[in-house]
């Protein structure tokens, strides 16, 4: 009777062991395999992971940002031209300067690029680049102004 009772378990044992690797298997053949984002290679590792390694983590991300990026710093070129412009017309103790609008232009000064714009009280507008300032007060002529 043990010796039958012994056989019972064990054959059932089995039986769960082999029900138990089915429904493994099975499951493993179902997962879908994850691949990395940029390369598409078969990532291997904690299920988490997007990316087989640092360097196709770090193309994905900045692909991912350089078209935002290239226009953040297309226009802070163009702010620091403006600015590195104004700035060569000034001499350490002038505050101001009248200067034609010719020769700003010829520098490569972009008059459509400021960081900041303030309306004055007869209606005019003074416009900053960073610390410095362009003021119209004719079509040909601008008045440069240093912040202190």
């Amino acid at each position: 009777l043990i010796r039958l009772l012994l056989k019972i378990h064990v054959y059932n044992r089995v039986k769960t062991d082999k029900k138990t690797l089915n429904e493994f298997n099975f499951k493993i053949k179902t997962m879908e395999t994850k691949t990395c984002l940029h390369c598409k290679k078969i990532i291997k590792g904690r299920t988490d992971k997007k990316f087989c390694d640092d360097y196709c983590r770090n193309i994905f991300n900045n692909q991912l940002k350089s078209s935002t990026n290239n226009l953040v710093r297309n226009t802070n070129n163009i702010l620091g031209k403006n600015r590195r412009i104004i700035e060569s017309f000034f001499e350490e103790e002038i505050n101001y300067i009248k200067i034609k609008k010719e020769i700003l232009i010829n520098n490569g000064f972009q008059f459509s690029y400021n960081t900041k714009s303030k309306k004055l009280a007869k209606g005019a507008y003074i416009y900053y680049c960073y610390d410095y300032a362009f003021l119209p007060i004719s079509e040909d002529y601008y008045i440069l102004i240093k912040e202190i």
